[in-house]
């Protein structure tokens, strides 16, 4: 299995308190951990900002235990779009846009989250936990989704804070995975705090409750995440990526390819 990773930790104005929840990610065996920019257009006319460099927020990046090496960060970018036109800062060609490593958008809206999920170009779709849905999940957009290579991501941190937040949370992540069928979720925290943060083994137990299976809720907090890491990677890089792989020669084919004298050799 791939190493964990949390996907979600907020880029806080309070650069020792981010410092102290990245130091607990490492602690709790976090291998890479991203940094999330939120941007709400509803709130105001906002522009995109330079993602935070690891350099300026620490000296010397944690080292995870037992592992003796640091932890990985990266950048995140999260667009929350209640109107179509918000989505027009995804199709531009912003170069702060570029530098983050992961796009996310949180779609308000039932015909926005059908945009996400067939036209968007972006490596993750996050849903609502702090309030009923909007709307249903319908299968044919998330279907198109899961063949684009993107992904939906359940935070967990609003269950630990709130009873009627964990309703809501466990409700919309259930209507999330029966849709879906456990496939490419996330599971992540958008902590502020280190108390808000769990251990992967803690969250990947979290998943089972949310519908997910043994195998998915691993994958929640480790290849999937490093799934939407390449999504990213390809977004930025390329138009693709290509898997190699060798494939076995069969022991008749090899005989057959041996010189006379050394097929009879190994007949002997």
């Amino acid at each position: 299995m791939a190493g964990f990773a949390e996907l979600n930790l907020l880029a806080l104005a309070d650069r020792k308190a981010l410092r102290a929840v990245l130091e607990a990610a490492a602690r709790l065996g976090y291998s890479t951990v991203a940094i999330n920019h939120v941007i709400d257009f509803k709130e105001k006319k906002q522009e995109i900002p330079k993602p935070i460099s690891p350099s300026e927020l620490l000296p010397s990046l944690p080292i995870i235990p037992g592992k003796l090496k640091p932890i990985k960060i990266v950048t995140r970018l999260t667009l929350v779009v209640s109107d179509p036109s918000h989505c027009n800062v995804l199709r531009a060609t912003s170069s702060n846009i570029r530098l983050y490593d992961i796009i996310a958008v949180f779609p308000k809206t039932e015909k926005l989250f059908h945009v996400a999920c067939t036209n968007l170009d972006v490596d993750l779709i996050c849903i609502s936990v702090t309030e009923k849905l909007p709307f249903y999940f319908r299968r044919p957009p998330v279907n198109m989704a899961i063949d684009r290579g993107i992904y939906f991501e359940v935070l967990y941190t609003p269950a630990i804070k709130d009873s009627t937040m964990r309703r809501y949370t466990i409700s919309n992540a259930l209507s999330l995975v029966q849709i879906c069928k456990g496939k490419n979720v996330i599971i992540s925290s958008a902590a502020e705090r280190p108390l808000e943060l769990r251990g992967p083994y803690d969250v990947a137990n979290l998943g089972l409750l949310f519908g997910l299976s043994e195998s998915d809720a691993k994958a929640a907090v480790s290849t999937n995440c490093r799934a939407i890491l390449l999504h990213g990677e390809t977004r930025k890089t390329a138009c693709g990526v290509v898997y190699t792989m060798k494939k076995p020669q069969p022991v008749e084919e090899e005989e057959e390819t041996l010189p006379a004298c050394k097929r009879a050799k190994t007949q002997v």
